[in-house]
């Protein structure tokens, strides 16, 4: 036993040793301790912000229900170890077991000193292998020296290997009666679930502002120090939850200025920039004025504040603006203090619930920015341009609702119709022709069409149902039948329509030309796979019955039998019904008047002709983006074989077969 730890006497104020206390603060004295380890937990009345794994804890000691193996998992310095070392405590302390370990017996003083030969913690990210692990287990079956149980305490645990998991298992699940494992991690998603489901899991949350900020002042007043009002909770907001970052801070801070501690020597200490320094920049930013807002921001840097960190005080304080603008208060608040909350809340009125959102997007974005550079002051001074010219842009939901205007009340203009199948010029491929045909469909204006109001859109006629130009019914609701056909609107010459299909349209009823806009429209609003297989289609029709009938040829078989597919054609039946805004229904029709057979029978069709068929089709050009390919030739469909007998080697291998290439 130490002789500094048997003269030691406990502090129930601050669970803190006096003796050790008293060497602690001696000048340049060989045994100083840091706050952090002066003030660390001795029991589980004095854990902060852990109140449900103090009172499972003891309970389970209480109720004689103490397994043999504990998780404990949470963010760095909430106190996972000290608790550790308090239920390690508990379970061996010479009046125990008992929730409330004497600290004062050799045993509870060795555990809290890390000293205890029964009480082994295991560092897990150097201990991190296999064969630690099996001398561990060689260990295990040795019986305690002089306590109750001999406890492993392995921290950071997630670091062990995958190999030292597995060694670990069947120890772990059934351990020797005098054995207790307790495992601290800070990422348990690390963990294999074998692991995790031997063990009792605890999760440690982060500690409130307000607990931080008392423990933080019975410090200081353990240790006669003057603090000003404000740095405490400065202190305590800088730790984000954890404990030992608030401890440590203050121990700098102790050091920086050992009788008094002011606001000032925080924010030089800390890097950061004063709230008057922050709220003069958003003024700026407010008022419009870049100069000013420039201004602010080097006057801020140059007291001592970094670039990043201000920028940070900007996103939390157009935070906690748009939380008072809410109604929100008191620690829902993270920056500003409670007299400080109707102006945050003021500032947050003024500038509006969009325009605080996107102002935390960019700083979010410069903050995302400056991790990655070295400029990161040019990073912030760009951030500060940007927050000023967001007037200046135009509001994103005025210009959905211009379009949607548009949309209703000018529907767009229809399309020439598709063009015909590109010609390869001399020299050139065929999929360099479809390439260069996509290229100028894609860049080349509708004729009819605003080219700021609307896109050009693609013409869904077949040859035989292109329209030359758009009908008088665009102007009333899709619902209703056009009464005469309007003039033509004008074509390019490379897109007019043959004679024929012109003469087809005209013998059509009168309301086809509404048939085919309203089809058209609950195309576009279609899946893209799905659209692209209905654009396959030759023609559409009313019927009397008040259905829509959608015409495909025979070369569009595949197209007509994906969108035939009934969760398809659901999808096609609800566009057509949010178009039209009736109850219509949608026949999806093959049709047999030329069959691929019949127009074998007219005569052979050339080579040249089948590849131009066949990159009509969708998905046979996605293959060509996808590998790069180019086809070459058509081969015909694979002979069925005979029933009575196989197919010969003369029959699988037919010279009428063309060879690839």
């Amino acid at each position: 036993m130490s002789p500094r730890r048997a003269k030691a006497e406990p502090d129930p104020e601050s669970g803190a040793f006096q003796a050790e206390a008293e060497v602690a603060r001696r000048p340049g004295g060989s045994h100083y301790l840091v706050v952090a380890r002066r003030y660390r937990p001795q029991s589980f009345q004095d854990l902060v912000g852990q109140e449900h794994v103090a009172s499972a804890l003891s309970n389970a000691i209480r109720h004689g229900r103490v397994g043999h193996a504990y998780l404990f998992t949470g963010a760095r310095g909430v106190g996972k170890t000290s608790t550790a070392r308090i239920f390690a405590k508990a379970l061996n302390c010479v009046e125990g077991p008992t929730p409330e370990p004497c600290n004062r017996c050799e045993i509870c003083l060795s555990i809290s000193n890390g000293e205890d030969v029964d009480v082994l913690e295991i560092d897990g990210a150097s201990n991190r292998g296999i064969e630690e692990i099996r001398q561990l287990r060689q260990s295990i079956a040795v019986r305690p020296s002089r306590s109750r149980y001999k406890i492993y305490i392995i921290d950071e645990v997630h670091m062990l290997t995958k190999e030292a998991f597995n060694a670990l298992l069947k120890t772990l699940e059934e351990p020797p009666e005098h054995v207790k494992f307790i495992f601290c991690t800070t990422e348990p998603n690390k963990v294999p679930i074998t692991i995790l489901s031997r063990c009792q899991r605890f999760d440690f949350a982060g500690i409130r502002t307000p607990e931080i900020v008392d423990r933080l002042r019975a410090i200081t007043e353990t240790e006669k120090v003057a603090v000003d009002d404000g740095v405490l909770e400065l202190v305590a907001r800088k730790a984000s939850g954890s404990m030992r970052d608030a401890q440590s801070l203050l121990e700098q801070l102790l050091s920086f200025a050992s009788d008094r501690l002011t606001l000032e020597d925080a924010n030089r200490l800390l890097g950061l920039a004063g709230n008057d320094a922050v709220e003069a920049v958003v003024a700026a930013v407010a008022a419009g004025d870049a100069g000013k807002a420039f201004g602010e921001l080097h006057r801020a840097l140059a007291a001592g504040a970094d670039a990043a960190i201000l920028m940070e005080q900007l996103l939390a304080f157009y935070r906690d603006c748009l939380a008072a603008s809410l109604g929100c208060k008191g620690d829902v608040l993270l920056t500003v203090g409670p007299g400080q909350a109707e102006r945050a809340a003021e500032i947050g009125r003024s500038l509006g619930l969009h325009r605080l959102m996107a102002s935390m997007q960019i700083l979010d974005y410069a903050l995302a920015r400056m991790r990655v550079v070295t400029h990161d002051r040019i990073v912030a001074e760009l951030a500060l341009v940007r927050l000023v010219t967001l007037d200046e842009m135009e509001d994103l939901h005025q210009i959905l609702a211009e379009l949607r205007s548009q949309s209703v009340g000018n529907p767009p203009v229809a399309g020439p119709g598709p063009p015909s199948a590109p010609q390869p010029r001399p020299g050139e491929t065929l999929a360099s022709a479809f390439s260069r045909a996509g290229s100028a469909m894609d860049t080349k204006p509708t004729a009819g069409t605003a080219p700021r109001e609307s896109r050009p859109t693609r013409a869904y006629s077949g040859e035989a149902g292109r329209l030359p130009g758009q009908s008088d019914g665009a102007d009333r609701p899709l619902g209703m039948h056009a009464s005469r056909p309007q003039k033509a609107a004008e074509t390019p010459d490379d897109a007019k329509p043959d004679p024929a299909a012109a003469e087809q349209v005209s013998a059509a009823p009168p309301d086809a030309d509404r048939a085919l806009e309203i089809w058209r429209r609950a195309v576009e609003s279609l899946p893209v796979l799905l659209a692209e297989q209905a654009r396959q289609f030759d023609r559409v029709n009313w019927l009397e019955d008040g259905r829509l009938q959608v015409l495909f040829r025979p070369q569009a078989q595949f197209s007509h039998g994906f969108c035939s597919r009934p969760e398809n054609k659901a999808r096609i039946e609800a566009a057509v019904r949010r178009v039209h805004g009736g109850t219509a229904a949608v026949d999806l029709v093959l049709t047999a008047g030329s069959s691929l057979l019949e127009a074998r029978n007219e005569g052979p069709v050339s080579q040249q002709q089948q590849l131009f068929d066949i990159m009509q089709n969708p998905l046979v050009r996605k293959a060509i983006d996808v590998f790069g390919a180019e086809p070459t030739q058509v081969l015909p469909p694979a002979k069925q074989p005979r029933e009575s007998s196989l197919f010969s080697e003369d029959e699988a291998f037919s010279s009428d077969v063309p060879e690839p290439d």
